[in-house]
């Protein structure tokens, strides 16, 4: 089994819901896979990431964990990760929230 989406103590989670046309998602996909193996996933803090692409290809979610608000706000003022965000918006219109998982349950 992998990646689980987890309530962690004092981590943080961001979700970024990105639109896209759909013959553009398979391309959007493969630049945040790059990204996440080559920059987000070498960051301090870092837990884990997950890519859910919708069955529409309209929309891609990004699900990420970090140990804490800390971490996830040097993730997003890394130079290296800030050099994909053109890239990414050149491709996708993006919409972000960052919190902590009140809840999950699972079989």
């Amino acid at each position: 089994m992998g990646t689980t989406i987890t309530a962690i103590p004092n981590a943080t989670t961001l979700v970024n819901i990105l639109t896209v046309e759909p013959d553009k998602q398979a391309t959007l996909v493969d630049l945040l896979r790059e990204n996440i193996e080559n920059v987000v996933s070498e960051l301090d803090g870092w837990i884990s990431t997950s890519l859910i692409v919708a069955n529409d290809r309209q929309r891609v979610i990004i699900y990420s964990q970090w140990r804490d608000p800390a971490a996830a706000a040097a993730m997003q003022s890394n130079a290296e990760m800030r050099a994909y965000f053109p890239r990414i918006l050149a491709l996708a219109a993006f919409d972000s929230i960052v919190g902590d998982v009140a809840f999950t349950r699972a079989a």
